[in-house]
């Protein structure tokens, strides 16, 4: 049998191996054979009844915890079983604490050492009060957006939509005594990243792994960001593919909405937001990857994620805000929706990777659905626009159509005018009702209408 999350084989005994213990400790417990190859074939263990009394001895000085140590035989050759249980609290070692992922050890420290103490305590960190965090910082334009979607959802009693802003807050279990919490912050801040580095998307596309062609980040409210994501993805980042079911204009692109709309509520409920680090949306031609700092809940495996489970959101009270708004179910169905959702749109089902400090999911276009970057550009002006448009004002269609965050001064050095001559261009086109601004001049983006 292979090395695996509670397997561990070794040759002979190293007081390293005390780190594993503590690392299997942390984890779901395990067990650690003295004696043994690789494969988990029996060599033998020379010393083998000095060492049953040695390491229980050293596991207890060490770390204060208990151990069953075992003499097994096997073709008449004794090795050691460690049997290691799984500890309801955080265990160190050396001032260190280990963890056990897959079949290696890891060291927690940072935002990984803070959130894996808190979950041993039965604390989340979304729940964690924010001193600095007031009531005057909370955006009313968003709280009057939460109401609406609650109501129509109906999930709510509408006595408690209607409280004043204080007691809504305690309503929806966003106050840890007298404070507001990190979730409070996070959902309902006119700008989380005030209080919380990377309580923000970042969404590039790439041309190749190397070569990032131009990139935008959603930031505000998570209330707010799901919507402005997938319009950003939908309008500037995917091209669908055009086809005709008689006279019927038909676009497919290779995400299906519900698909993307739930992995990102996937990301934004199970992220750690402690790490400091975005969610980041990588889309080529091709696929589209978003990941997510974050980690599977306690003694789920990928196998576990994909089959039908319970709801277990790494961030409770954001998930129950999103819940009540009508985002998402509370039955733990959200990759069941994705991938019925990329069945039922005839595209490939998402690939999740697991890794020790992030997740990722792997979108995937089928061959008919794939447009390259080359044709990208082209088709998307031939399809919106007609004779109306000179060829000037063509050659900033295209360039649009490349970026739609280009700016007025980077369209005007790219053409080799002023911006001026750039400026007049744009407004012809907008007369015309070729070209629109979505958002603000900073921060908006031009929308080739149809």
């Amino acid at each position: 049998m292979p090395e695996c999350q509670n397997v561990e084989w070794k040759a002979k005994w190293k007081d390293d191996y005390l780190e594993w213990i503590c690392g299997f400790a942390n984890a779901q417990g395990g067990k650690i054979y003295i004696g043994c190859a690789d494969n988990g074939t029996v060599i033998g263990l020379p010393n083998i009844r000095k060492l049953l009394e040695d390491i229980p001895n050293k596991v207890i000085d060490s770390m204060g915890i208990i151990v069953a140590v075992n003499r097994l035989v096997e073709n008449q050759k004794e090795y050691l079983e460690i049997d290691v249980p799984a500890y309801p609290i955080g265990i160190s070692y050396k001032g260190s604490y280990y963890y056990r992922s897959g079949s290696t050890k890891h060291i927690l420290n940072g935002p990984a050492l803070e959130s894996f103490l808190l979950r041993k305590r039965g604390v989340t960190w979304d729940n964690l009060p924010l001193p600095a965090f007031t009531l005057n910082d909370i955006d009313d334009s968003v709280v009057s957006h939460f109401k609406k979607w609650a109501a129509k959802k109906g999930r709510v009693d509408q006595s408690v939509l209607d409280e004043p802003k204080d007691v809504l807050m305690k309503k929806l279990r966003l106050m840890n005594g007298n404070y507001l919490t990190n979730a409070a912050m996070l959902l309902f801040s006119k700008d989380p990243e005030e209080w919380q580095l990377g309580a923000y998307v970042k969404i590039g596309y790439f041309e190749t792994d190397a070569d990032l062609l131009y990139q935008d980040e959603i930031r505000g409210s998570l209330l707010e960001q799901v919507d402005r994501i997938v319009e950003l993805i939908y309008l500037k980042y995917m091209k669908a593919k055009i086809f005709y079911e008689g006279m019927q204009r038909v676009e497919r692109y290779f995400v299906p909405e519900e698909g993307l709309r739930e992995a990102l509520l996937n990301a934004l409920c199970h992220k750690s937001y402690q790490s400091g680090v975005p969610i980041q949306i990588s889309v080529y031609d091709d696929r589209l990857y978003i990941a997510n700092c974050g980690s599977l809940p306690e003694n789920w495996t990928l196998e576990s994620l994909m089959q039908k489970h319970a709801s277990c959101p790494y961030n409770p009270n954001i998930a129950n805000v999103f819940y009540l708004a009508g985002f998402i179910e509370s039955w733990g169905r959200g990759i069941e929706k994705m991938c019925a959702a990329c069945k039922y749109d005839g595209v490939p089902q998402p690939e999740y990777t697991i890794n020790p400090g992030d997740i990722m999911i792997k979108f995937t276009a089928p061959k008919d659905r794939i447009i390259r970057v080359n044709d990208r550009v082209n088709d998307r002006v031939n399809d919106r626009v007609n004779d109306r448009v000179n060829d000037n004002e063509q050659k900033l269609l295209i360039l649009i159509s490349e970026d739609p965050g280009y700016t007025i001064s980077q369209l005007a050095e790219k053409l080799e005018v002023s911006r001026k001559t750039v400026a007049a261009r744009i407004k012809n086109l907008k007369e015309k009702g070729c070209i629109e601004r979505v958002g603000s001049d900073r921060r908006g983006y031009w929308k080739i209408v149809k």
